[in-house]
């Protein structure tokens, strides 16, 4: 227990320290496992363990939420196939080069040994992509969408390469594996018996790792790519967006481990510092590949630019080819640490760059040559609000009730806004008024800021990260309307208000308020008449300060 606590002591400060110089904490997290390893604290060997249950929970939380199409698009599959091939000639060729200038770890090594190091170097991490997703709350922003559908056709050639290079084919019975589909259907109707607390997420981790990861294993495949399978067929469930959220902090706190870990793979002298260095500086060809080929597919600059930056890192499967390598004996032992390291610094490069935010990827954008609109995928091209006054952004619980309320109850001309397709063809299909468009994106809101009649914005997306975003995008804008989001957190709400939010409102302070309507509507007409209470709050909705109302800045 001494070595856990140091380990925990360890990470806990070098997470914190990233967090006060405004980095992620796995950089920290990163660094931790770099100090532990040079301080030799002892070994733990359940961290590995916990590293694999975190990378297995993702992948199939991924699958809950992965809409199967996306891989079908042209800019998926086609744009995962040409940048994997152009990645291995040219990383090919810029180690060759490095190889003939005399670099220590290259020269001698064949042209085999050196294309292997290429494809290692051109997958991107799955884990950092996803979390820095999450962070944003952009898992269903079309860029988003993209990359993810990148990492899942990424992940179907690592399955491919390790099942070519193990020297034996999956077992026989892998074929039964498609009885998985109708065995799921009677899952399904388990999983809607057992409510909505400990059960469902026990059911969760359960299908993750037993018909996920074990059986896949079993049967010679990688058991990640079985718990991307089964979160994928759960996923029509009504209920799997919430098996998501009660998975999430259960992952983040696993995946923990599998950042440390990397740092444990071992310590690098100055010639494996220089290689990994090497490494790191194609990472800007690696993103910019990936910028021209998605801008090539029709999407917009913004798009390839976010997915490209997302995308600019290495996998923790580089690390398996690696082993690979070294298992056939095409690479030195020596190889694992470069990559670690390699990996390690790719990291922190693309979390510092992404955590440069959003407008520094539209001023980039915008130096481009512009695009014919016209020309543009289906989803890139702008919305009209038409005369709505009120533009409601996030159409999830919160944010579809606030538009049913506006528009219902006080007559306003509202539109709700959500990137996510299927549910505004949902709702367009009832008779709201929606479009499809992203909050994070500048020119969402320079759209907004040419129609005169829009006066109030209401940020109700789910995830604070997503509201920030939206709200630097607004005020780049120049909208000089009225400002309201929704926050879950007290922290959430003081941050809301010191940038200018004119109502910062706590949901859980919103359905104390609706609880306590309604029942003074059912004791009977002694109550405050509730017409009255209304017509207050949107009196001060438009005119009284925001502090001064309950829920309203404070919860």
């Amino acid at each position: 227990m001494t070595v856990v606590a140091v380990y925990l002591v360890i990470t806990f400060g070098l997470g914190g320290l990233a967090m006060a110089v405004r980095l992620p904490p796995l950089v920290g997290f990163l660094a931790a496992g770099f100090v532990i390893n040079a301080l030799d604290v002892g070994d733990v060997p359940q961290l590995d363990v916990l590293a694999d249950l975190g990378v297995t929970l993702l992948l199939f939380a991924i699958g809950l939420k992965l809409n199967v199409r996306i891989l079908l698009r042209r800019e998926v599959w086609l744009t995962t196939s040409t940048h994997m091939v152009v990645t291995v000639v040219l990383g090919s060729v810029a180690m060759w080069l490095a190889a003939v200038a005399g670099t220590a770890m290259l020269a001698g090594q064949s042209v085999q040994t050196i294309a292997l190091l290429a494809f290692a170097l051109s997958f991107s991490s799955t884990v950092f992509v996803v979390k820095v997703l999450e962070e944003r709350g952009e898992t269903h922003a079309l860029y988003g969408r993209v990359a993810v559908g990148i990492l899942v056709m990424q992940d179907i050639i690592a399955v491919v390469f390790l099942t070519a290079t193990s020297g034996h084919l999956p077992s026989p019975w892998a074929l039964a594996l498609v009885g998985l589909w109708p065995l799921t259907r009677v899952l399904r109707r388990v999983w809607s018996r057992l409510g909505h607390g400990e059960m469902q997420s026990l059911f969760g981790i359960v299908m993750a790792l037993v018909p996920g990861y074990a059986l896949f294993t079993a049967l010679g495949l990688k058991g990640d790519l079985g718990a991307l399978i089964m979160g994928v067929l759960l996923a029509s469930h009504p209920a799997s967006s919430e098996l998501a959220r009660s998975l999430f902090h259960i992952k983040e706190l696993l995946l923990v481990g599998f950042f440390v870990s990397i740092g444990l793979t071992g310590l690098p002298d100055l010639p494996t510092i220089g290689v990994a260095l090497l490494m790191v500086v194609l990472l800007p060809f690696k993103a910019a590949w990936y910028v021209l080929l998605l801008s090539r597919m029709r999407l917009r600059y913004r798009t390839a630019l976010l997915a490209g930056l997302g995308l600019m890192n290495y996998s923790e499967f580089g690390l398996i080819v690696v082993s690979v390598g070294v298992s056939a004996g095409l690479l030195g032992e020596a190889w694992l640490v470069e990559m670690s390291i390699a990996v390690a610094l790719s990291f922190v490069v693309s979390a510092l760059v992404n955590g440069r935010g959003h407008l520094m990827v539209e001023k980039i954008a915008a130096r481009l040559p512009e695009q014919d609109e016209r020309s543009l995928h289906p989803e890139e091209r702008p919305a009209d609000a038409g005369d709505a006054e009120v533009v409601v952004i996030g159409m999830g619980r919160v944010g579809f009730a606030a538009y049913r309320r506006l528009t219902d109850h006080y007559g306003l001309r509202v539109v709700g806004v959500d990137y996510d397709g299927p549910r505004i063809q949902r709702l367009a299909a009832e008779g709201h008024r929606v479009i499809e468009g992203d909050a994070t994106d500048l020119d969402f809101w320079n759209q907004m800021r040419h129609s005169e009649s829009i006066r109030i914005a209401v940020l109700a997306t789910p995830r604070h990260g997503a509201n920030v975003t939206a709200l630097e995008c607004l005020r780049e804008s120049g909208f000089s309307g009225r400002v309201a989001a929704v926050a879950r957190y007290d922290d959430e709400v003081q941050w809301a208000m010191e940038h200018g939010v004119d109502i910062a409102f706590n949901v859980y302070a919103g359905a104390g308020l609706e609880l306590a309507d309604q029942v003074a509507d059912d004791a009977g007409p002694h109550t405050t008449e509730r017409g009255a209470n209304d017509a207050a709050t949107d009196r001060s909705l438009e005119e009284g300060p925001a502090g001064d109302r309950p829920g309203a800045g404070h919860s």
